[in-house]
């Protein structure tokens, strides 16, 4: 409840009224919760104004966007704003960095990618000697082709990449879900994430690899390292590779312990949950 939790009173008495059932208590306004990592995409209507940064990082905001959390590192930083497209506006030309985030539907939101004319924006970044990275599903899209030969995604079965990565992807109906602890490859440092995605990459891009993880290489980057993409999600939650990363496109980056902040705003909520709530009762109830 957000505001004096007494103007809730009567409503608690009419529910308890109306359905016999009793109160454990009214939780006040979690104001932590705004630091932990979204699940619903409608955040993404409300775009933070970081102006003047020294990075812009440009995310086109697919229809069936995906794990776009994995961005919340990045706007973590001081130097580094990282700003949401909406469809039917131009991916900004100041960027120094266009990620594409995860999809629920690969090949759906690839088409709708060219539609909008993101393709061309994306062609003119490269040009300009942008950097580029695709994370799972935008991994899939940078490649020549994806392939659906199984209609798992729909009736479409296939359709052109963007052409930045020397791969391509064959659609399967066994999904990757597995935690993962790997090691960059461009910087020797530890990574720690997981994947969930349906497909299978491959290609000569793929000897160019972004991360290892058991003697197991995933990713791929282009020739002159501008370009890379990977499936592994979480990629950006690594301080260490974060600041190496940023460190490699001009921006000091990487002071900022992202875990460590998710940790502690955990512990506040769960703290003022104690305050609030009856939890013995609640626990009772759950044995």
């Amino acid at each position: 409840f957000r505001g004096d939790a007494a103007l809730f009173d009567d409503g608690i008495a009419a529910i308890h009224r109306f359905t016999g059932w009793r109160c454990f208590g009214v939780v006040p306004w979690l104001k932590a919760a705004a630091r932990l990592p979204s699940e619903d995409s409608v955040v993404l209507e409300r775009l933070a104004d970081g102006a003047g940064r020294a990075l812009k990082v440009a995310v086109p905001m697919l229809a069936r966007i995906a794990n776009f959390d994995d961005l919340d590192p990045l706007k973590a930083e001081p130097q580094v704003e990282v700003v949401f497209v909406p469809p039917g506006e131009r991916l900004p030309a100041d960027a120094g960095l266009v990620v594409i985030p995860g999809s629920k539907s690969t090949i759906g939101d690839l088409i709708a990618f060219r539609a909008n004319g993101w393709d061309a924006d994306l062609a003119a970044h490269r040009r300009r000697g942008g950097h580029v990275v695709g994370i799972c599903g935008g991994y899939q899209m940078l490649g020549r082709v994806v392939r659906d030969p199984h209609g798992i995604e729909g009736g479409v079965r296939e359709a052109e990449g963007l052409g930045l990565l020397d791969v391509e992807t064959v659609m399967e109906p066994h999904k990757t879900v597995r935690n993962r602890q790997a090691r960059s490859v461009a910087f020797d440092l530890p990574l720690e994430g997981y994947e969930i995605h349906l497909g299978r990459t491959s290609g000569p891009d793929r000897l160019r690899p972004v991360s290892v993880s058991g003697g197991v290489e995933d990713g791929a980057t282009s020739p002159d390292g501008r370009v890379f993409g990977t499936y592994l999600h979480g990629l950006f939650t690594a301080d260490a590779f974060r600041g190496r990363f940023l460190e490699s496109l001009g921006v000091r980056g990487g002071g900022v312990d992202y875990r460590a902040e998710v940790e502690r705003a955990l512990d506040e909520i769960a703290a003022h949950l104690e305050r609030h709530l009856d939890c013995d009762a609640i626990f009772a109830l759950a044995r």
